[in-house]
This record gives C-alpha cells, structure tokens and sequence, in this order.
C-alpha cells in the first residue's frame, strides 16, 4: 500500500514510522523543508508548495494535526478517491489493546497521564500517548494492555473507526477556530470522540460545563457524569471529605475544582478498564499538578509568582485567574481566533502586561488597565513594578505560543527563569 503522511512534524514522522514498519511504500509532504528533517531515510520527501499530483496513485492519506482542514492538501485529499484518517485514526487502527480516550479544551494531558499511572498503579502494561506529546504511532505495536489517548479536536476531526472502551469530554469553550472554521465545527469534532461506541462502552462528560454535556447527550455508550464540585446525581465527584467514584469512596485531596474533577474522570476511567480500588487511590492521594498548569514558582516580598502557560486559551486563562484574589496577569501570544475581552474583564485582575501578537488586541480591549511591553523579560519586570504585597503575577497567556516561543513549555520556561534571577525562589 502506498501511504501518504501530510505534514513532517512530530505526528507525521511518527506516522510515517509506523507505516513502514508495516511494510507500506511511504511519502511525505510538508510545506516546510526543515519540518522533515528527521523524517524516515526510506520515506520519499516533499516540501515547498503543494501540487496535487502528489496524490497520484496513493492508497491512504494520513494527516498531522497542524494542518488545517481548510488547507488545500487536506481539501485535495478529501475530494480524492484515497480515505483521508488522522495520525490518531491510523495508529489506533493497529492497537491490539483497549484504550481510553480523554478530548476536552482544558486538562486533556492532566486527566490522560492521570489515569494511564492508575491502570499502571493496578499492575496493566500502560502508557499515554497521542496529544499528550508521544505520538500514538510510536507506541500502536508495543504490547500494552490498555492505553489512554489524549484526543485532540484536530485529531478526531478525521477518524473512522477509532473506538475507545472509555471516553471523557472534560470541557468545550472556543477554540482553535481558525483551524475548524466556527465554535459548532470545533464541537462537532469533539464529539466524535464517541461516534464508534456502543452501549458496552463508558463515556464521562464534566456535568458542570453546559457544551460538554450537550455534546455527551447523544452517545450510545454509558453516560457517566463527573464533577470537581459535588457528586451529580448518578454520577461521581467529591462528597464532603470523601470523592466518590461508583460504589468507591477515596480521600479527597486538598485541590480546586479543576483539579478535583480532572482526578475524579481519572478514576472513572480507570474503573471502567477494572483497575483495582487501592490503586486507583494511591494515584489520587499521590497527586500534584503538572508543571506549567499553576505552578508556584516564588513568593518573594507577599507576591505570588505563578506559572499557568498551559492555559493556551481564554477559557483556560480566565479560570486560572479567577482562582486568585488580586491578579497582575501576563497574557498574549497568537490568538487562535477567539475573543480575548473576557481576559482583561475577570474581576480579580487588576491590570494585565500584555506580549506577542495579541497584544495590541488585548490594549484595545481592556485600555489604561493594560500594559504592552516587548518580550517576556520586560513583561517580568512590567509586573513586578505593578504588583503589591497580596498580589499574584499570573503567566496565563489565554493564546498559543508559536509567535515568540516553540511551545508552551518554553514560554512557562522563560517566565520562571527570569522570575528566579528576580527573587531568588524566596518565600
């Protein structure tokens, strides 16, 4: 067979991996030159501007995430006679294991690297992969007993027959528009996270977000509701001092609601692949927060420095601010085509800094209560100038890093280095 893989980055390469070692004939195709530059010595490369001929003769197309739906490979490949599948779809098609599939705005990587340590914790060969940053492709013919997959909206926006024996909607709030073209299109792709599954199968869905529970309402599988608040009515979530997941009550740790329903989904995974109640609390009462998702990096002279760059959208930026009293907030990057207005309206943000190419959108939005500055360096510095004894200096950009960082890890990177040369990590 002849496989196609659009796009030369992490899920590509990982894809086209898996295709050879499979023994199909494999090309490649990305935009940027230097995208496939580990690419496989044995796959055939292309790069520069697309030319549909590229799809000549070719059995399957398999696309990375970062290329849009509208871009004119993918938009080539659908009205071709190849089926078009995500990297995703492709590699889940060769598990010979169950897996869990966890989608969501926020928190797919907490409640995925969460609940794959409790099927572990329970003795199963388990890992996660897929969004979660190891590609599943590199671990589809691994021997596992179960895998739980981070599921992208990017991802799910082309599958097949992908087919979790768990899934989770955690949340939906807009994002990546530019990539699915409208909120409706970004919900529709979520959804299909549970599009294969049958009555036999479990899907838990955040019973406190109102888009997350519509898009659960038409799914054939076990409908399970999950909360970080209080226990739903037939469903499971923290009760007093206890959290009580089906006929299963473990300590509740001392976390946020955010914190507490990503656990909660967690462990409703988990029981429903038949992970053993001990061990499935060893990991709840085990539990901290990854880093770059709230991370206290110093306390120095009453201020609280804080890095959240995982909150790469307003959804996310927003709660993690509304989670402290008085906020300096450092915010911007590249908007994904969304609103960023609610940023500078949360009520316990007293002035935001704003950096990258957001930023001017963020002054429009919030005037004298916002402070455009070059770089992270002078953001620090910004915010340090502003902020009082009480305060908390927030990096929760509510935008994607790519315009002045390569990922999210290095921007909270950066902001914890210079908030370190600043105050020394001192209390």
């Amino acid at each position: 067979m002849k496989v196609l893989v659009l796009g030369g980055a992490v899920s590509g390469r990982a894809a086209a991996r898996l295709a050879l070692r499979l023994g199909h004939e494999v090309a490649i195709y990305d935009r940027d030159p230097a995208a496939t530059a580990d690419a496989p010595e044995s796959a055939v490369i292309t790069a520069g501007e697309w030319d549909p001929q590229l799809l000549d003769g070719i059995d399957l197309v398999v696309t990375s995430p970062g290329i849009p739906e509208h871009a004119a490979p993918i938009r080539a490949a659908l009205a071709g006679p190849a089926p078009l599948v995500s990297e995703l779809e492709f590699a889940a098609a060769q598990l010979t294991a169950p897996y869990v599939a966890i989608t969501g705005t926020n928190g797919k990587t907490t409640v995925t690297e969460a609940t794959a340590a409790m099927l572990r914790a329970g003795g199963m060969r388990a890992c996660a992969a897929g969004n979660v940053g190891l590609a599943l492709s590199d671990v589809a013919l691994d021997p596992w007993d179960c895998v739980a997959v981070e599921a992208s909206s990017f991802q799910l926006r082309f599958i097949d027959r992908f087919h979790p024996a768990a899934a989770a909607i955690l949340n939906i709030a807009p994002d990546h528009l530019d990539w699915h073209g409208s909120f409706d299109a970004y919900v529709e792709a979520k959804a299909r996270i549970w599009e294969n599954q049958t009555e036999d199968d479990v899907l838990v869905y955040d019973a406190e977000d109102t888009e997350a529970v519509r898009a659960a309402r038409p799914a054939r599988a076990r409908r399970i509701a999950a909360s970080g608040v209080t226990r739903p009515p037939g469903g499971n979530g923290p009760v007093g001092d206890r959290l009580l997941v089906g006929d299963m009550a473990f300590p509740k740790p001392d976390l946020d609601a955010i914190w507490m329903l990503d656990l909660t989904v967690a462990a409703t995974l988990a029981a429903a692949i038949g992970t053993p109640a001990d061990a499935i609390e060893r990991v709840i009462v085990g539990f901290a927060p990854g880093t770059h998702r709230r991370t206290v990096v110093a306390r120095h002279a009453g201020i609280t420095w804080v890095n959240d760059s995982k909150a790469t959208n307003p959804h996310a930026a927003v709660a993690s601010a509304a989670a402290y009293p008085s906020v300096v907030l450092i915010a911007g990057g590249r908007n994904k085509g969304l609103d960023l207005a609610p940023l500078v309206g949360v009520s316990t943000v007293r002035h935001v800094v704003a950096i990258g190419e957001a930023a001017a959108e963020l002054a429009a939005a919030g005037g004298d209560k916002v402070s455009v500055v070059a770089d992270m360096a002078a953001a620090v510095a910004c915010a340090a100038s502003i902020a009082a004894a009480g305060d908390t200096v927030l990096l929760a950009p509510g935008c994607a890093s790519f315009d002045m960082f390569d990922s999210y890890q290095h921007r909270g990177e950066a902001f914890t280095a210079l908030v370190l040369a600043r105050t020394g990590g001192g209390a």
